[in-house]
């Protein structure tokens, strides 16, 4: 009996911690006006096949993705999971995404660069 206790109580905290890790990589974004406040560049597209990311920004912060494309832009930096400043230039860029109007659509399109928005 009291080895079930201690494997449950292993699982139990196992899987808070995955909760709290999944809560932590939200997509909640600043969007900042120096890029030297940034954690990384990004370039806009207007076309989605040159995009790394298509991205869906959502109205609620409860929506955030989990690394998947839905992003929350919070209006406090401290609130923020990631410092994005939009650059003019794709050269200058470290990412470049794609606006979609749709939630279906969000997600990577190069999964080599997943590693920026963790």
């Amino acid at each position: 009996m009291a080895l079930q206790k201690k494997l449950f109580l292993i699982i139990a905290v196992a899987l808070i911690n995955v909760c709290i890790t999944s809560l932590s990589n939200a997509q909640v974004v600043y969007s900042t006006k120096y890029a030297s406040d940034a954690n990384i560049k990004i370039y806009v597209s207007k076309y989605k096949s040159d995009a790394d990311l298509v991205v869906y920004t959502t109205k609620y912060k409860s929506d955030a993705g989990d690394n998947n494309g839905v992003w929350y832009f919070t209006e406090y930096s401290s609130d923020a999971k990631k410092k994005i400043y939009f650059t003019d230039y794709k050269s200058d860029a470290n990412l470049v995404i794609y606006f979609t109007d749709y939630k279906s659509d969000a997600g990577w399109t190069n999964s080599s660069k997943k590693q920026l928005m963790y």
